[in-house]
């Protein structure tokens, strides 16, 4: 069968591969197009393979909300170098599987490989005929789902897509409230909360930091009866600071989050708190 220039272009519509790869995988199957995406896709598992000891720490940050708001997905997934990372081809591939994992309501990454997308394809499936495209290792690395029983979802990632966040709001959506919660997903962004409240924070952490404290102070031969109530001290701007609703507003000094959603409340008469958030940053 003569591989056409039409045939090929079909090939990658429907791929997603080079042009050469196109042609190479149609001359292989004597023009058969499923078989020739089987044969790219048979491609990117042996790619796999043979670069299973390459390092993939680019890659892109995407999340997902269903329609009535009152779940998202975010995603994370690697690729080799920063160049495959920002083409609109692989963009568009991360983007599907975070739609992927919200639609299969998986938030483990190695199940999600055998979720099917909308095309048909499993995300290993996709993930392979993206490799066979790119010529680059692609790995799946994390997922997390959040959802939120009366109430909503509100995501932010920021340009270049290198890191996101998701935060899951108790309270009526509206427009004014998701624009709210999508400040508070900008402020985890930005400002790399480890919890929503204090004590949510492991007790283990906490004990390591009280040690740093009180280690410090020793070193710097503070009394040792005042040593406890600078350790309390120093613990207590750790929690303004690693706490979600105690950290100072990012848009407004002197303002913590929790103020901010108890301005919102006064106004509107509409109760609103951050049940969950999730952020997502490469490697």
């Amino acid at each position: 069968m003569a591989i056409t220039i039409e045939l090929i272009k079909e090939l990658r519509e429907k791929s997603g591969a080079g042009m050469g790869d196109c042609k190479t995988a149609l001359t292989e199957t004597n023009g058969d197009i499923p078989k020739a995406i089987e044969y790219l896709r048979k491609k990117g598992a042996a790619m796999a393979t043979k670069r299973a000891d390459k390092i993939a720490k680019e890659g892109a940050v995407k999340s997902s909300i269903s329609e009535d708001r009152t779940k998202g997905a975010i995603i994370e997934i690697n690729c080799e170098t920063d160049f495959v990372a920002k083409g609109d081809g692989f963009q568009n591939f991360a983007q599907n599987i975070a739609d992927t994992a919200l639609a299969n309501n998986v938030e483990d990454a190695v199940k999600l490989l055998g979720a099917k997308g909308k095309d048909g394809l499993t995300v290993q499936e996709s993930i392979d005929s993206m490799m066979a495209s790119v010529g680059e290792k692609i790995e799946m690395k994390r997922v997390k789902i959040i959802s939120v029983e009366g109430g909503f979802v509100s995501t932010y990632i920021h340009f270049g897509s290198k890191v996101g966040a998701i935060v899951g709001l108790k309270g009526k959506f509206t427009e004014e409230a998701n624009s709210l919660g999508q400040k508070l997903a900008m402020q985890t962004v930005a400002m790399t909360p480890i919890a929503v409240r204090r004590d949510e924070v492991s007790p283990d952490v906490i004990e390591k930091e009280l040690e740093i404290y009180q280690t410090q102070a020793r070193n710097e031969k503070k009394p040792e009866h005042i040593i406890e109530k600078i350790t309390m001290n120093k613990l207590e701007k750790f929690f303004q600071e690693n706490c979600l609703l105690e950290q100072e507003f990012i848009q407004e000094a002197n303002k913590s989050v929790g103020d901010l959603l108890k301005e919102y409340t006064k106004r509107t008469g509409e109760p609103l708190d951050v049940t969950e958030m999730s952020r997502f940053q490469l490697g």
